[in-house]
């Protein structure tokens, strides 16, 4: 899988960074005047509606992250930074419990707010406040701390505030989150990423006042954000494969203009793999064929449309152009490979909309774990004429293409209309 793409650059900035750029260019521009109270108030509207959101949302992971920068933030004025030794000591705890907090909830599993998520939750923040209370006391202070300890030369670092177990705690996390969002692609970490980079900001800025409350309000948005873009990534998007779903699909057939292409794809014999080697490789089959449907070029976009088939919208190309770009994509899948894994219980593994209720005794498949094994797809595709107008009429001829490719002997694209004998390409002749 391309991690790189353009996709995922634009989940990964959007909308964190720009809101971090937003911030910036705000606060540091001298012809734009923000008054300390109109901060105050995007502070407390950010928190407030990004609790309410992962709230009504069932995130508690956001909800915690939330609530333990506020407590921060809190605290941070309380103790009054800068100031004395033990504010200094509060700031030091603060910042590196926060990157610790923010590693902890993005690898806590999602369980809603049931009594027994929201007490453990609760519990790790009480501990914590009272960790920050007792080495804020003088008896502590005076006696030096391991959160003050320094690693090297503290000339590397006079250009930041963190002391340097902070800064660590800072770069690990940030680049434990930076290796996940990379991994699952998901607005949740995405949002934590930027949320933690603002945090580090603030701090930065002695975590108080007008500038530091800002970038605080700044990352309170940026969960906030991820709740509404977890919600609609959950609606768009389908789960097993990360690929766009059937909405998604829909929706975008109302945005195509006169000139388009429309594919069909099906996995070959999947009913039979499924049988053979059991519903989890299924999925991991499905998952493959995904990422590299994902990679079609042409300016093709892939959706899954359910079960085994996906489609591929082709905006401004005809099904002749898109064709050389489905079969680049035919021949990538039939050439991948893949090792079955061992058994897996599903009963204890579900997938959502994807699990398979077998009922009783869940049924081992017949192939052998570390087999190596491949599959093919078949594809028709179709573009708007004369005979087919209409979006429908344009997927049913796809679709009516698709089965000229399962009945010629599959693993090959099918071109719509009388010209598809012209551009069939079977796997014989071009492999």
């Amino acid at each position: 899988m391309n991690l790189w793409n353009h996709s995922s650059l634009k989940a990964l900035v959007v909308p964190g960074g720009l809101l971090l750029l937003a911030t910036a260019l705000v606060l540091n521009l001298s012809f734009i005047s923000i008054s300390a109270p109109s901060v105050n108030l995007f502070y407390a509207a950010a928190f407030g509606s990004g609790l309410l959101l992962a709230w009504r949302f069932h995130s508690t992971r956001v909800f915690f992250m939330l609530l333990v920068l506020l407590l921060a933030e809190r605290a941070l004025t309380f103790y009054g930074m800068p100031a004395p030794a033990p504010a200094h000591m509060a700031f030091a705890a603060i910042a590196f419990l926060l990157p610790v907090n923010f590693a902890i909830f993005a690898f806590v599993q999602e369980r809603g707010f049931t009594a027994p998520a929201i007490a453990s939750r609760l519990f790790l923040v009480f501990i914590q406040s009272v960790f920050v209370a007792l080495a804020c006391r003088p008896d502590h202070v005076s006696g030096g701390s391991l959160l003050t300890t320094r690693f090297v030369d503290a000339g590397w670092f006079a250009w930041t505030r963190l002391p340097q177990p902070a800064l660590l705690a800072f770069v690990v996390v940030l680049a434990t989150l930076l290796v996940r969002f990379l991994i699952y692609r998901k607005p949740a970490e995405s949002g934590s990423l930027w949320a933690l980079m603002a945090t580090g900001i603030a701090l930065q800025l002695d975590g108080i006042g007008r500038n530091a409350t800002a970038y605080i309000g700044t990352a309170g948005l940026m969960l906030g954000a991820a709740v509404v873009e977890t919600s609609y990534f959950m609606a768009y998007h389908d789960e097993l494969t990360s690929l766009p779903g059937r909405r998604a699909f829909n929706e975008a057939l109302l945005g195509l203009e006169d000139r388009y292409a429309i594919a069909i794809v099906d996995v070959d014999h999947f009913k039979k793999f499924n049988d053979t080697y059991g519903h989890d490789t299924g999925d991991q089959v499905l998952r493959m064929v995904a990422a590299r449907l994902e990679q079609v070029t042409g300016g093709g976009k892939s959706y899954r449309c359910g079960g085994e088939e996906f489609s591929i919208i082709f905006s401004g190309l005809s099904a002749k152009d898109a064709f050389e770009h489905l079969e680049a994509v035919r021949r990538l899948i039939q050439n991948s490979s893949f090792t079955v894994r061992g058994y897996v219980d599903r009963r204890k593994n579900s997938r959502g909309d994807d699990r398979r209720q077998t009922g009783g005794k869940p049924r081992k498949a017949k192939g052998r774990a570390g087999e190596e094994v491949s599959v093919t797809i078949s594809i028709g595709v179709a573009e708007p004429g004369a005979r087919n107008r209409e979006v429908d009429q344009v997927i049913a001829a796809a679709d009516k293409a698709l089965y000229r490719a399962k009945q010629g002997g599959r693993n090959r694209v099918e071109l719509d209309g009388p010209a598809g004998g012209q551009f069939r390409l079977s796997a014989k002749a071009t492999d």
